[in-house]
């Protein structure tokens, strides 16, 4: 087949030692930099040196369409011929293809059919590098499927980057497996920085702001002006495309404004790749203007490019684990990407490259892009590991392990959607979700959304979740279908059409009781993975948009004639019950969803006034209080109950809430509230649990402490100080810990907040002492101390490191030391006051004070106080309490 390729394209020299390196070892890694060829010739150059056939994988459907037509072109044919495609819902191959082009995602779902890949002796990876999941579970679904069952099999990983040791080392198991390298064939390609005049607000999730967009208007304008030759502009998405043509539409008489993304028919996606002037027709030939996605970053060559004008974005999933959220996001460009972007302009002649962002910025940007491993959501990666029966991916050549976190969620999800035991292990459920080749949170709403609103319906409106849209779509679930089934925009409808056709054939036939399913269909071919057809529309019962004639009523497998609006609801609820919501408050914006998180509409939103909506798309910027709804559709509560019944919650709640006890009974819809009425007989143990609940939230500050439990708990801290732990603690903290045991029988007893300020907290405290420590608490810890003038004065154990007993300083008299508790090791602390009761000395050391600091206080007290006695020798005095007669 390669002797039929007239060019010589610059891979070509090493492909003879390509053929001998997989001859020999069975596997290896080519690496040839963009515009050398390896996606068109190697395939052809395997196919020379094996009698079965190649299968080349592509992670893009667009970029496995474009280079199956590349290749039959070569070879002087039409598609279909040796040369044969299959993609999602598309096939275009014969009995004598000896090549097939097809998505990685395809090739995942030929190897759980079948991993022996009957009458295939080579399978090619493509652009392994990018790191889609799926790539990923393709190169070790193969690597496995080779080395258990078809050691026979040719295996190549085909990268753009030099970084091939990784995969070398994955293929080959043992030993890496050969890697063979071709030179690079590019042009130089001058870099002009171009940075917009003013700052441009950062991109958020799925937004650009349009200020950058006016700047990439701007900048291919000048690029048509300073340059020759076609010019690709790359953009992060359709609705940036659709943006930039309508800014670019006064130039349509001298410039063939052309896009190309993912979402377009393959028409389109042919006309933008063609050479020659594209649409110029008649008149002057006119320079082309191809806007593009990622998906022109490798494997696509877009003939007459010279110029290339990089928005310097990329748009790429994200999940936000704790609130169930993902979404496609809007991100700068890695510097690799940037590079690869870059050498779309130097493959056929010297080229130029705009970027619009500064040379400063560049040296910011990351490396490399992030595997899609590291961010996306996994629930489909999940059960397609479970499918093939390595749940947790042990074993398998994975180029990165699946993180923990988000692979655990992906699980816990899973087991909800009753497509994996507790083991892991795919279930017969499971069988089914992941035999319609979607998410399988939408395959699971086909599923079961089928024999609730009718096969047809259910596949149309699972066909308009499975599709990216951009947010000029609107967010309105109904009317997006509305404007499908009424064919407004031609190759948006086709396309849905397409993917109508393929889920509906994805539905089983017959329900599990032997019955035909609702609208189901027959003479489907039985062993046909799901999505892999011929390119002849399958039989879906009916065209997509037409309603199932099925009368009402839920008996008997008969799908209820629910309305659209309400039909699309159920569905996208029954994929995404965790993001039922309702409103906040009536004829607001703000809702609660049933997963918690807190979601707003856009302003204008045709959806608002809803006071229930289905939310199948939503996500949230960093930082944002609330998600952004992107898609929803209306319902009533009955709908929403049905939806998320999984959800559904019913009993009796005894808590404290708002400082007292409440009682209720609830029903909820994950975390929001549907029924609310008061109980009026709760349980005692409830009741119980709730009032000490509310003494934790609140603190011991909810009981009355009176001074004697006060002084009691002060001298029991105390004791713990002085003594160890053998004494109870007595702490807020502990308190609380320890409420149970020791105020059991008055918590049994409580039944609301005033309850707790009877409690007689002294006698409860004393609880916490065994009979020991309570024996010998008033002999350790004193409540009251006798002083030489015979009083009983009440000691302060406030701070449980250094109790105080103040005292006045005459009835200390005969004192030569101060007093020691706590079996002697503890002095007390002596405030010594003045006959007005006011301190003159602190003292611990009371000797040290008769000798130096009492003559001090003598001479200054003795003359204000006259009545009172000031002896020279306080330690041999009469203690009194007392003052003297006055004179007459």
């Amino acid at each position: 087949m390669l002797a039929d390729v007239p060019l010589d394209l610059p891979v070509r020299p090493v492909l003879p030692a390509l053929v001998e390196a997989l001859r020999a070892a069975g596997a290896g890694v080519l690496v040839a930099p963009p515009g050398t060829g390896k996606t068109t010739t190697a395939p052809l150059a395997v196919a020379d040196a094996v009698a079965g056939r190649v299968v080349i994988a592509q992670p893009r459907r667009v970029a496995a369409r474009a280079a199956a037509h590349r290749m039959a072109a070569l070879l002087g044919e039409r598609v279909g011929d040796r040369i044969g495609y299959a993609v999602r819902g598309e096939r275009r191959s014969g009995p004598r293809t000896r090549v097939e082009v097809v998505t990685t995602g395809l090739l995942v779902r030929r190897l759980h059919h079948d991993p022996e890949l009957p009458g295939v002796d080579a399978v090619l990876l493509d652009e392994c590098h990018e790191r889609h999941l799926d790539a990923d579970l393709a190169l070790a679904f193969s690597v496995q499927a080779r080395a258990t069952l078809r050691p026979d099999l040719w295996l190549l990983a085909m990268s753009a980057t030099p970084q091939a040791d990784r995969f070398a080392a994955l293929l080959g198991g043992g030993a890496p497996a050969p890697v063979v390298r071709a030179e690079a064939a590019l042009h130089p390609v001058d870099r002009v920085w171009a940075p917009p005049p003013r700052p441009i607000a950062p991109p958020g999730a799925g937004r650009v702001d349009p200020a950058l967009l006016d700047h990439v208007a701007a900048t291919v304008r000048r690029a048509l002006r300073e340059r020759a030759g076609d010019v690709l502009v790359f953009l992060p998405g359709a609705g940036e495309i659709a943006a930039v043509a309508g800014r670019l539409a006064d130039l349509r008489d001298t410039v063939a404004v052309l896009p190309l993304h993912g979402r377009l028919s393959g028409a389109a996606q042919d006309a933008a790749l063609a050479p020659g002037p594209g649409a110029a027709g008649p008149g002057p030939v006119r320079r082309r203007v191809v806007l593009a996605t990622a998906v022109a970053e490798s494997s696509l060559t877009v003939p007459g490019v010279r110029v290339v004008v990089d928005a310097g974005l990329s748009r790429v999933p994200r999940t936000d684990l704790a609130r169930g959220l993902g979404a496609l996001v809007t991100v700068p460009v890695s510097r690799a990407a940037a590079t690869q972007r870059a050498g779309r302009a130097g493959r056929e002649a010297p080229g130029a490259v705009y970027r619009c962002w500064s040379q400063a910025t560049h040296a910011r940007l990351a490396p490399q892009p992030e595997p899609e491993i590291a961010t996306a959501d996994l629930t489909g990666f999940a059960l397609e590991l479970a499918a093939w029966g390595t749940p947790d991916g042990t074993g398998l050549a994975l180029p990165d392990a699946p993180p923990p976190a988000a692979l655990a969620v992906a699980r816990e999800t899973l087991a909800t959607l009753g497509a994996v035991d507790t083991d892991g292990r795919i279930t017969p459920r499971g069988r089914a979700i992941a035999s319609v080749g979607a998410h399988p949170r939408l395959a699971r709403a086909l599923l079961d959304g089928a024999r609730r609103v009718g096969a047809d319906r259910a596949a149309e409106v699972m066909a308009v979740l499975a599709e990216e849209a951009s947010g000029s779509a609107g967010d309105d679930l109904p009317a997006r279908w509305r404007r499908l089934r009424a064919g407004t925009d031609p190759a948006a409808t086709a396309r849905w059409r397409a993917e109508v056709r393929r889920l509906r054939a994805a539905l089983p036939a017959r329900t599990a009781d032997g019955r035909p399913a609702p609208g189901a269909t027959t003479g489907r071919p039985p062993h046909r993975p799901a999505g892999d057809t011929d390119g002849r529309p399958e039989q879906s019962g009916g065209k997509a948009g037409e309603r199932p004639e099925q009368p009402g009523g839920r008996t008997g497998g008969r799908p209820d004639r629910l309305p659209d609006d309400l039909a699309a609801g159920l569905l996208a609820g029954l994929a995404y019950p965790e993001r039922l919501a309702r409103v906040r408050r009536a004829g607001g914006s703000a809702y609660l969803m049933a997963g918690g998180t807190a979601a707003e509409l856009a302003a204008g939103s045709g959806l608002a006034g809803s006071t229930w909506l289905a939310v199948a798309v939503a996500d949230r910027s960093p930082g944002a209080p609330a998600a952004r709804v992107r898609l929803a559709a209306p319902v009533d509560e009955a709908t929403a109950r049905e939806a998320g019944a999984a959800l559904l919650r019913d009993g009796r709640e005894v808590a404290w809430s708002g400082g007292e006890v409440v009682a209720r009974e609830v029903v909820r819809l994950g975390a929001i509230e549907l029924v609310d009425r008061p109980l009026a007989a709760p349980e005692p143990e409830l009741v119980a649990a709730a009032v000490l609940d509310g003494l934790r939230q609140e603190g011991p500050g909810l009981l009355r402490w009176t001074p004697e439990a006060t002084a009691l708990r002060h001298r029991l801290a105390f004791c713990r100080q002085a003594l160890g732990d053998d004494w109870p603690d007595v702490s807020d903290a502990a308190l609380l810990a320890a409420a149970p045991a020791w105020l059991g029988p008055e918590l049994a007893r409580a039944r609301r907040r005033a309850d707790l300020a009877r409690i007689d907290v002294a006698t409860a405290l004393r609880r916490l002492l065994d009979w020991r420590a309570a024996a010998r608490l008033d002999e350790l810890a004193p409540e009251r101390l006798p002083v030489p003038s015979g009083s009983r004065i009440r000691v302060d154990y406030t701070d449980p490191a250094a109790p105080v007993l103040a005292v006045k300083l005459q009835e200390t008299f005969g004192w030569r030391d101060a007093p020691r508790i706590a079996d002697g090791r503890v002095p007390v602390l002596l405030h010594l006051l003045s006959p007005a009761g006011r301190p003159v000395a602190v003292t611990a050391d009371l000797a040290s004070f008769w000798r130096s600091g009492y003559p001090q206080v003598r001479a200054e007290l003795r003359g204000r106080y006259p009545r009172h006695p000031w002896p020279e020798d306080p330690t041999t005095a009469e203690p009194t309490r007392r003052a003297s007669p006055r004179r007459r």
